[in-house]
């Protein structure tokens, strides 16, 4: 201690501390500034969660469950990711005041802000399929029309109708169309399976062939009709025999009027 003592007293000591304290404020002050710069995104990020939080907490606790568990009228959210709540939600299919008969698209409820930060509060909680980026969906350059096609009627006609037009499921359930519908909301069905729909995992389509398909439904959907009504193009031997069957009965229905008045 009296060794102590003596270093105390040195005419150096008073110097070197205050150096040693300079520096100290210095990395303090250095550490304080990184957290500073990298803390609006993080801040902006907790925020939108937080809006998402209220936003789910008003309108959709009371069939989902207020930790997001579900309810006998309503699955749970967790794990769904953020594709699922942009898909159900952006396409206004969600909230629904009727969860017993088949959701249809409609108008959206919320903007794209409010959806946004729904999505990242559900995603925030469990990890699952994540929104497209613009990056991701650039079906133009990654996609190829012929195989989009191929794909479309490997895994999709048989529900979606050949044409992408939509079409009758079992229990009074439907296909939607696919026309006019967002590529990211195409992509977002894909990998999320919505409803009656499988989920298209990476494995069962990549997602060049994913940007495949949703060329090929975009080069249906800009196809021009050259022979007027199109009836849901259901094909042109369907089509066919409803305009024989239509016109054969109209040419009887006009004979027999004429036998009628001929009496």
């Amino acid at each position: 201690m009296k060794r102590l003592s003596h270093y105390r007293r040195h005419k150096a000591v008073a110097p070197l501390l205050l150096v040693i304290a300079l520096f100290a404020i210095g990395t303090t002050f250095n550490v304080a500034s990184a957290s500073m710069k990298q803390s609006p995104s993080a801040f902006a990020r907790s925020t939108q969660i937080d809006e998402g939080k209220q936003i789910f907490l008003k309108g959709c606790s009371t069939c989902h469950g207020l930790n997001l568990e579900g309810s006998a009228i309503a699955p749970s959210l967790i794990g769904v990711g953020a594709a699922s709540v942009d898909f159900q939600v952006g396409t206004g299919r969600m909230p629904v005041a009727d969860m017993s008969t088949q959701i249809s698209r409609k108008d959206p409820v919320y903007n794209e802000e409010e959806v946004a930060a729904l999505a990242a509060y559900v995603a925030s909680l469990a990890p699952g399929p994540a929104i497209p980026t613009d990056a991701q969906l650039n079906y133009e350059r990654d996609g190829s029309t012929a195989e989009g096609g191929e794909l479309f009627r490997n895994n999709c006609a048989m529900c979606h109708n050949f044409a992408g037009q939509g079409g009758a499921l079992t229990q009074g359930k439907y296909a939607p169309t696919l026309m006019g519908v967002e590529p990211k909301h195409i992509y977002e069905a894909l990998v999320t399976g919505p409803q009656s729909m499988p989920v298209f995992s990476d494995k069962t389509l990549t997602p060049e062939e994913k940007l495949s398909v949703i060329k090929w439904i975009k080069a249906a959907e800009a196809e021009p009709n050259l022979g007027g009504a199109t009836m849901g193009r259901v094909g042109p031997v369907t089509e066919g025999l409803l305009v024989w069957i239509l016109g054969l009965g109209i040419l009887i229905a006009v004979a027999v009027w004429l036998t009628t008045r001929a009496r």
